[in-house]
């Protein structure tokens, strides 16, 4: 019997050698594994890039045991959720800018789960549209935000 995505994690943390105690949340899109720690720097990582390394392998674990099984989110300290207002706020930010000038406002680049927050933010506003392009010399796309015709 394939392991429960809490179980999975856990027992991924305790093979890496972080004590860490692991909640689970049901959200619509999946589950949501919140991890305490008194190590989170290390498990965050440089930009979240180590978290978002964990979460990739507990999801590719649980894919295995089960390919119909629901996306994790896995959190540390409340990092994505302080992470995901911060993109929320720069997106109203720039999407201000774009309604009160007429220009095009470009983020910087970032990955794709910053991405759709940024996209999903902005989705229902009237006066701006985003756009994902290309950035050369990087695995990372930029998104574009410019006046809705």
């Amino acid at each position: 019997m394939p392991l429960t995505p809490k179980a999975t994690l856990e027992q991924l943390l305790e093979s890496l050698g972080f004590p860490a105690t692991v909640e689970e949340h049901h959200l619509d899109e999946g589950h949501l594994l919140e991890v305490k720690t008194d190590d989170s720097g290390r498990l965050i990582g440089r930009q979240g890039q180590t978290l978002a390394d964990l979460q990739y392998l507990v999801n590719r674990m649980i894919f295995q045991a089960d390919s119909t099984a629901p996306k994790v989110l896995v959190d540390v300290g409340g990092y994505r959720s302080q992470a995901r207002d911060a993109l929320v706020q720069k997106a109203k930010e720039a999407a201000e800018k774009v309604r009160r000038w007429g220009d095009v406002v470009e983020l910087e680049p970032m990955s794709a789960f910053d991405r759709r927050i940024i996209h999903n933010a902005l989705r229902d506003d009237p006066g701006v549209e985003t756009h994902s392009v290309e950035v050369d010399g990087t695995d990372k796309k930029a998104i574009l935000l410019r006046p809705k015709h």
